[in-house]
Protein backbone atom coordinates (compact mmCIF):
# COMPACT_ATOMS: atom_id res chain seq x y z
CA UNK A 1 0.00 0.00 0.00
CA UNK A 2 2.92 2.22 0.74
CA UNK A 3 3.56 1.93 -2.93
CA UNK A 4 0.62 3.08 -3.94
CA UNK A 5 1.19 6.68 -2.30
CA UNK A 6 3.60 8.29 -4.88
CA UNK A 7 1.03 7.05 -7.75
CA UNK A 8 -1.73 8.77 -5.72
CA UNK A 9 0.44 12.07 -5.31
CA UNK A 10 1.31 11.76 -9.06
CA UNK A 11 -2.07 11.25 -10.26
CA UNK A 12 -3.76 14.31 -8.04
CA UNK A 13 -0.81 16.74 -9.28
CA UNK A 14 -1.70 16.02 -13.21
CA UNK A 15 -5.63 15.74 -12.68
CA UNK A 16 -5.42 19.03 -11.08
CA UNK A 17 -4.50 21.88 -13.66
CA UNK A 18 -4.11 25.13 -11.23
CA UNK A 19 -2.16 23.09 -9.21
CA UNK A 20 0.00 21.80 -12.23
CA UNK A 21 0.64 25.28 -13.54
CA UNK A 22 0.92 26.90 -10.14
CA UNK A 23 4.22 24.46 -8.93
CA UNK A 24 5.43 24.44 -12.61
CA UNK A 25 6.16 28.07 -12.61
CA UNK A 26 7.60 28.34 -8.94
CA UNK A 27 10.10 25.67 -10.57
CA UNK A 28 10.69 27.42 -13.03
CA UNK A 29 10.89 30.64 -11.26
CA UNK A 30 13.12 28.51 -8.79
CA UNK A 31 15.56 27.09 -11.72
CA UNK A 32 15.63 31.06 -12.76
CA UNK A 33 16.70 32.84 -9.63
CA UNK A 34 19.11 30.25 -9.02
CA UNK A 35 21.11 29.79 -12.02
CA UNK A 36 20.59 32.95 -13.71
CA UNK A 37 19.80 35.80 -12.01
CA UNK A 38 21.59 34.39 -8.25
CA UNK A 39 24.57 34.99 -10.66
CA UNK A 40 24.92 38.86 -9.57
CA UNK A 41 25.02 37.57 -5.89
CA UNK A 42 21.14 38.70 -5.80
CA UNK A 43 17.82 36.81 -4.85
CA UNK A 44 14.73 38.13 -6.62
CA UNK A 45 12.42 36.90 -3.89
CA UNK A 46 15.09 35.59 -0.36
CA UNK A 47 14.49 32.49 1.04
CA UNK A 48 12.97 33.15 4.17
CA UNK A 49 10.22 35.07 2.43
CA UNK A 50 9.76 32.04 -0.26
CA UNK A 51 9.73 29.53 2.98
CA UNK A 52 7.29 32.24 4.74
CA UNK A 53 5.31 32.16 2.02
CA UNK A 54 5.19 28.11 1.75
CA UNK A 55 3.90 28.31 5.26
CA UNK A 56 0.92 30.09 4.43
CA UNK A 57 -0.04 28.30 1.88
CA UNK A 58 0.53 24.70 3.36
CA UNK A 59 -1.49 25.87 6.53
CA UNK A 60 -4.29 27.15 4.53
CA UNK A 61 -4.40 24.35 1.85
CA UNK A 62 -4.49 21.78 4.72
CA UNK A 63 -7.74 23.64 6.19
CA UNK A 64 -9.46 24.46 2.92
CA UNK A 65 -8.04 21.15 1.10
CA UNK A 66 -8.60 23.66 -1.87
CA UNK A 67 -5.55 25.31 -4.38
CA UNK A 68 -7.92 27.47 -6.35
CA UNK A 69 -7.86 30.20 -3.93
CA UNK A 70 -4.09 30.04 -3.83
CA UNK A 71 -2.99 30.33 -7.47
CA UNK A 72 -5.82 33.06 -8.07
CA UNK A 73 -4.55 35.13 -5.49
CA UNK A 74 -1.16 34.48 -6.99
CA UNK A 75 -2.19 35.48 -10.08
CA UNK A 76 -4.03 38.50 -9.39
CA UNK A 77 -1.49 39.92 -6.94
CA UNK A 78 1.35 39.44 -9.15
CA UNK A 79 -0.65 41.59 -11.73
CA UNK A 80 -1.55 43.99 -9.61
CA UNK A 81 2.19 44.80 -8.82
CA UNK A 82 3.08 44.46 -12.53
CA UNK A 83 -0.06 47.43 -13.31
CA UNK A 84 1.28 49.61 -10.78
CA UNK A 85 4.84 49.72 -12.00
CA UNK A 86 4.40 49.77 -15.05
CA UNK A 87 1.60 52.72 -14.75
CA UNK A 88 4.51 54.60 -12.55
CA UNK A 89 6.97 53.82 -15.04
CA UNK A 90 5.34 55.15 -17.61
CA UNK A 91 3.83 58.22 -15.74
CA UNK A 92 7.73 59.08 -14.68
CA UNK A 93 9.30 60.95 -17.91
CA UNK A 94 12.52 60.40 -16.83
CA UNK A 95 12.27 56.71 -15.70
CA UNK A 96 14.54 54.61 -17.63
CA UNK A 97 13.15 51.25 -16.44
CA UNK A 98 12.33 48.55 -19.53
CA UNK A 99 9.96 46.62 -19.20
CA UNK A 100 11.92 43.61 -18.03
CA UNK A 101 13.08 46.13 -14.96
CA UNK A 102 9.41 46.48 -14.40
CA UNK A 103 8.70 42.67 -14.53
CA UNK A 104 11.72 42.05 -12.26
CA UNK A 105 10.73 44.56 -9.60
CA UNK A 106 7.39 43.08 -9.93
CA UNK A 107 8.16 39.73 -8.86
CA UNK A 108 10.73 41.52 -5.14
CA UNK A 109 7.02 43.25 -3.84
CA UNK A 110 4.50 40.73 -5.33
CA UNK A 111 5.07 38.40 -1.95
CA UNK A 112 3.64 41.38 0.52
CA UNK A 113 0.61 42.25 -2.11
CA UNK A 114 0.19 38.89 -2.13
CA UNK A 115 -0.03 37.69 1.61
CA UNK A 116 -1.66 40.78 2.28
CA UNK A 117 -4.81 39.64 -0.66
CA UNK A 118 -4.16 35.82 0.54
CA UNK A 119 -5.31 36.83 4.06
CA UNK A 120 -8.11 39.51 3.07
CA UNK A 121 -10.15 37.32 0.21
CA UNK A 122 -9.48 34.04 2.94
CA UNK A 123 -11.06 36.29 5.98
CA UNK A 124 -13.72 37.24 3.41
CA UNK A 125 -14.59 34.50 0.75
CA UNK A 126 -13.07 31.41 4.06
CA UNK A 127 -14.31 33.11 7.04
CA UNK A 128 -15.41 29.65 8.58
CA UNK A 129 -13.31 27.28 6.32
CA UNK A 130 -10.26 28.86 7.59
CA UNK A 131 -10.97 28.35 11.10
CA UNK A 132 -10.09 24.69 11.22
CA UNK A 133 -12.56 21.78 13.25
CA UNK A 134 -11.50 21.72 17.04
CA UNK A 135 -11.13 18.30 19.11
CA UNK A 136 -10.44 17.22 22.72
CA UNK A 137 -7.32 15.87 20.99
CA UNK A 138 -6.24 19.22 19.92
CA UNK A 139 -7.25 21.08 22.62
CA UNK A 140 -4.88 18.29 25.05
CA UNK A 141 -2.24 18.74 22.75
CA UNK A 142 -2.58 22.86 23.16
CA UNK A 143 -2.41 22.50 26.88
CA UNK A 144 0.53 20.49 27.30
CA UNK A 145 2.67 22.73 24.78
CA UNK A 146 1.30 25.87 26.92
CA UNK A 147 2.33 23.99 30.23
CA UNK A 148 5.88 23.31 28.73
CA UNK A 149 5.88 27.09 27.08
CA UNK A 150 5.19 28.32 30.67
CA UNK A 151 7.71 26.54 32.50
CA UNK A 152 10.57 27.05 29.68
CA UNK A 153 10.24 30.92 30.31
CA UNK A 154 10.08 30.20 33.68
CA UNK A 155 6.94 32.03 34.66
CA UNK A 156 6.38 29.53 37.19
CA UNK A 157 8.90 30.47 39.86
CA UNK A 158 7.60 34.22 39.27
CA UNK A 159 6.70 35.77 42.09
CA UNK A 160 4.23 38.67 40.89
CA UNK A 161 0.68 37.71 42.17
CA UNK A 162 -0.75 38.76 38.37
CA UNK A 163 1.79 36.22 37.06
CA UNK A 164 0.86 33.91 39.66
CA UNK A 165 -3.02 34.58 39.01
CA UNK A 166 -2.95 33.94 35.09
CA UNK A 167 -0.80 30.51 35.39
CA UNK A 168 -3.79 29.57 38.01
CA UNK A 169 -6.53 29.84 35.17
CA UNK A 170 -4.38 28.69 32.56
CA UNK A 171 -3.67 25.44 34.55
CA UNK A 172 -7.34 25.45 35.24
CA UNK A 173 -8.48 25.40 31.64
CA UNK A 174 -5.60 23.12 30.98
CA UNK A 175 -7.03 20.33 33.51
CA UNK A 176 -10.70 21.05 32.36
CA UNK A 177 -9.12 19.82 28.69
CA UNK A 178 -7.29 16.95 29.79
CA UNK A 179 -10.34 15.85 31.84
CA UNK A 180 -12.30 15.98 28.58
CA UNK A 181 -9.49 14.07 26.41
CA UNK A 182 -9.50 10.75 28.79
CA UNK A 183 -13.63 11.17 29.78
CA UNK A 184 -17.16 10.74 27.50
CA UNK A 185 -18.12 13.79 29.73
CA UNK A 186 -20.90 15.21 26.98
CA UNK A 187 -19.44 18.15 25.01
CA UNK A 188 -22.49 20.73 26.15
CA UNK A 189 -22.44 24.16 23.89
CA UNK A 190 -20.82 25.93 27.00
CA UNK A 191 -17.53 23.21 27.60
CA UNK A 192 -16.81 23.79 23.78
CA UNK A 193 -17.46 27.24 23.80
CA UNK A 194 -14.49 27.29 26.69
CA UNK A 195 -12.17 24.99 25.35
CA UNK A 196 -12.61 26.83 21.96
CA UNK A 197 -11.61 30.34 23.75
CA UNK A 198 -8.93 28.85 25.47
CA UNK A 199 -7.46 26.94 21.93
CA UNK A 200 -7.35 30.66 20.85
CA UNK A 201 -5.62 32.28 23.68
CA UNK A 202 -3.16 29.49 23.49
CA UNK A 203 -2.43 29.79 19.61
CA UNK A 204 -2.68 33.59 19.69
CA UNK A 205 0.31 33.34 22.31
CA UNK A 206 2.53 30.45 20.68
CA UNK A 207 1.96 32.82 16.67
CA UNK A 208 3.11 35.99 18.21
CA UNK A 209 5.76 34.49 20.36
CA UNK A 210 7.01 32.89 17.13
CA UNK A 211 7.63 36.81 15.38
CA UNK A 212 10.94 36.86 17.01
CA UNK A 213 12.50 35.62 14.25
CA UNK A 214 11.61 38.81 11.91
CA UNK A 215 14.46 40.41 13.88
CA UNK A 216 17.07 37.91 12.18
CA UNK A 217 19.82 40.46 11.65
CA UNK A 218 21.17 38.94 8.34
CA UNK A 219 19.45 37.67 4.64
CA UNK A 220 19.46 33.46 5.15
CA UNK A 221 21.18 33.88 1.58
CA UNK A 222 24.95 34.85 3.23
CA UNK A 223 24.49 32.18 5.70
CA UNK A 224 27.47 29.79 4.82
CA UNK A 225 26.42 26.56 6.49
CA UNK A 226 23.67 24.71 4.17
CA UNK A 227 22.34 23.23 7.93
CA UNK A 228 21.88 26.90 9.47
CA UNK A 229 20.05 27.71 6.05
CA UNK A 230 17.84 24.97 6.37
CA UNK A 231 16.95 25.86 9.97
CA UNK A 232 16.39 29.41 9.44
CA UNK A 233 14.34 28.32 6.24
CA UNK A 234 12.08 26.37 8.26
CA UNK A 235 11.96 28.69 11.03
CA UNK A 236 9.96 30.99 8.53
CA UNK A 237 8.18 27.86 7.22
CA UNK A 238 6.55 27.59 10.70
CA UNK A 239 6.25 31.39 10.82
CA UNK A 240 3.67 31.51 7.89
CA UNK A 241 1.94 28.98 9.47
CA UNK A 242 1.45 30.53 12.46
CA UNK A 243 0.42 34.01 10.69
CA UNK A 244 -2.97 32.03 10.28
CA UNK A 245 -3.20 31.31 13.51
CA UNK A 246 -2.77 34.70 14.50
CA UNK A 247 -4.77 36.38 12.58
CA UNK A 248 -7.57 33.74 12.74
CA UNK A 249 -7.55 33.79 16.69
CA UNK A 250 -6.81 38.01 17.34
CA UNK A 251 -10.07 37.76 14.93
CA UNK A 252 -12.28 35.77 17.30
CA UNK A 253 -10.91 37.34 20.85
CA UNK A 254 -10.56 40.55 19.52
CA UNK A 255 -14.22 40.43 18.57
CA UNK A 256 -15.20 39.92 22.00
CA UNK A 257 -13.93 43.51 23.18
CA UNK A 258 -16.15 46.40 23.14
CA UNK A 259 -15.58 49.15 20.44
CA UNK A 260 -16.86 52.64 19.66
CA UNK A 261 -20.63 51.91 18.56
CA UNK A 262 -20.71 48.63 20.34
CA UNK A 263 -20.01 49.64 23.89
CA UNK A 264 -21.88 47.51 25.98
CA UNK A 265 -25.91 47.80 23.85
CA UNK A 266 -27.95 45.85 21.72
CA UNK A 267 -25.12 45.49 19.07
CA UNK A 268 -22.65 44.94 21.04
CA UNK A 269 -24.73 41.64 22.78
CA UNK A 270 -25.76 40.45 19.29
CA UNK A 271 -22.41 40.72 18.27
CA UNK A 272 -21.29 38.34 21.63
CA UNK A 273 -23.79 35.64 20.29
CA UNK A 274 -22.69 35.50 17.34
CA UNK A 275 -19.09 34.80 18.38
CA UNK A 276 -20.05 32.49 20.41
CA UNK A 277 -21.85 30.62 18.01
CA UNK A 278 -18.83 31.01 15.78
CA UNK A 279 -16.55 29.08 18.67
CA UNK A 280 -19.49 26.59 19.96
CA UNK A 281 -19.99 25.51 15.69
CA UNK A 282 -16.10 24.89 15.03
CA UNK A 283 -15.83 22.68 17.67
CA UNK A 284 -16.30 19.28 16.74
CA UNK A 285 -18.88 16.77 18.76
CA UNK A 286 -16.66 13.95 18.27
CA UNK A 287 -14.77 12.77 20.99
CA UNK A 288 -11.07 11.61 21.13
CA UNK A 289 -10.11 7.84 22.35
CA UNK A 290 -8.65 7.93 25.64
CA UNK A 291 -5.87 5.81 24.03
CA UNK A 292 -5.11 8.22 21.95
CA UNK A 293 -4.55 11.28 24.65
CA UNK A 294 -2.51 8.74 26.48
CA UNK A 295 -0.03 8.58 23.15
CA UNK A 296 -0.43 12.49 23.01
CA UNK A 297 0.52 12.81 26.38
CA UNK A 298 3.51 10.32 26.83
CA UNK A 299 5.33 11.54 23.33
CA UNK A 300 4.71 15.04 23.61
CA UNK A 301 6.27 15.25 27.14
CA UNK A 302 8.97 13.56 26.30
CA UNK A 303 9.60 15.67 23.61
CA UNK A 304 9.10 18.67 25.43
CA UNK A 305 10.86 17.52 28.32
CA UNK A 306 13.94 16.43 26.01
CA UNK A 307 14.51 19.74 24.28
CA UNK A 308 13.21 21.43 27.89
CA UNK A 309 16.94 19.39 29.16
CA UNK A 310 18.82 19.61 26.38
CA UNK A 311 17.85 22.68 24.68
CA UNK A 312 18.41 21.58 21.32
CA UNK A 313 16.27 24.20 19.46
CA UNK A 314 14.27 27.32 20.94
CA UNK A 315 10.68 26.14 22.81
CA UNK A 316 8.71 28.44 19.27
CA UNK A 317 10.24 26.27 17.17
CA UNK A 318 9.96 23.23 18.84
CA UNK A 319 6.40 23.62 19.85
CA UNK A 320 5.22 24.75 15.95
CA UNK A 321 6.98 21.26 14.88
CA UNK A 322 5.00 19.37 17.20
CA UNK A 323 1.89 21.31 16.63
CA UNK A 324 2.20 20.51 12.75
CA UNK A 325 3.56 17.31 13.00
CA UNK A 326 1.78 15.11 15.44
CA UNK A 327 -1.47 15.08 13.56
CA UNK A 328 0.63 13.22 10.49
CA UNK A 329 2.03 10.97 13.51
CA UNK A 330 -0.87 10.15 14.86
CA UNK A 331 -2.76 9.03 10.95
CA UNK A 332 0.31 7.09 10.53
CA UNK A 333 -0.57 5.22 13.94
CA UNK A 334 -4.24 4.74 13.02
CA UNK A 335 -2.87 3.23 10.03
CA UNK A 336 -0.22 0.64 10.99
CA UNK A 337 -1.69 -0.30 14.29
CA UNK A 338 -5.39 0.32 13.69
CA UNK A 339 -5.82 -0.08 9.81
CA UNK A 340 -7.46 3.42 9.65
CA UNK A 341 -6.40 5.78 6.99
CA UNK A 342 -7.28 8.80 9.48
Amino acid sequence: MISRIPQQLTKRFFSNPLLFMFISALLVYIVYDTYIKATSGSHLIPINVMALMAGVIFESKRITSRWVLVVIIGLVSFFIAFAFLNFVNNADSHSRYGLGDVFTLSIRIWPSIFLVLYFIFSLLFYKYRIIPKLTEGITLLQSIAVIYWAIDYDFITSTNIVMQTFLVIGLLFSLFSIFHAFTNTHLSNTHKLILSIWSSIIMFLFAVDNLHIIDEPAPIEITANILKILYLGLQYFLLGISSIYIIQNFIMLFRFIPRPGKFFNSKYFNSVRKLKGDHINRYSDNQVSPLHSLICIVFISTIFFLNYYYQFVPKQFIIWIVIVTFPFFINAFNYIFLGKKR
